[in-house]
């Protein structure tokens, strides 16, 4: 059976990587209207609800620290967001969105709404939903997963 686990793991790896670059190519082409990148718009996206320090944007968004680092001084630098102090670690700071910042995103919003429509009625509307559900429950086992990851494989033996 682990051979046939072996080939649906590697397709579905193969599949998310192929999904991964066509999100980011479309979040490229609505991003771009608004001078950002998607890049840009995954982190400015990641804080519009709440203040967070780059470690939590990379937590959320899966992402390097590092990644988000450079982005967020980016934005910091292009006066889309600004670092905050941060109560709860002195030198961690919070990265916030400026209201030119908020300006960006709000600029997405038709074209991210237009492109979901569509998208909906070509995928149909429970087939998406469907396909959400089981993408976020593939992330919730990889991550629990993950956190296992540091007990080592057991070889198996046969007798």
């Amino acid at each position: 059976m682990s051979g046939e686990h072996q080939d649906l793991l590697s397709r579905s790896a193969l599949g998310v990587f192929r999904l991964n670059g066509q999100f980011l190519s479309v979040a490229e082409d609505l991003a771009r209207p608004a001078g950002l990148t998607a890049a840009w718009w995954q982190v400015l996206g990641a804080v519009l609800t709440e203040p967070l320090p780059v470690s939590g944007i990379a937590r959320v968004m899966g992402i390097t620290r590092q990644s988000v680092q450079r982005i967020a001084d980016l934005l910091v630098d292009k006066e889309l967001a600004r670092y905050l102090p941060n109560p709860a670690h002195r030198r961690a700071k919070l990265l916030s969105p400026t209201e030119s910042g908020r300006a960006a995103i709000a600029r997405i919003d038709p074209g991210h709404a237009a492109f979901a429509d569509r998208l909906a009625e070509a995928f149909g509307q429970d087939g998406l939903a469907e396909a959400v559900r089981v993408l976020e429950r593939l992330s919730t086992v990889l991550d629990e997963l993950a956190a296992n990851v540091t007990e080592s494989p057991r070889a198996v033996t046969e007798p």
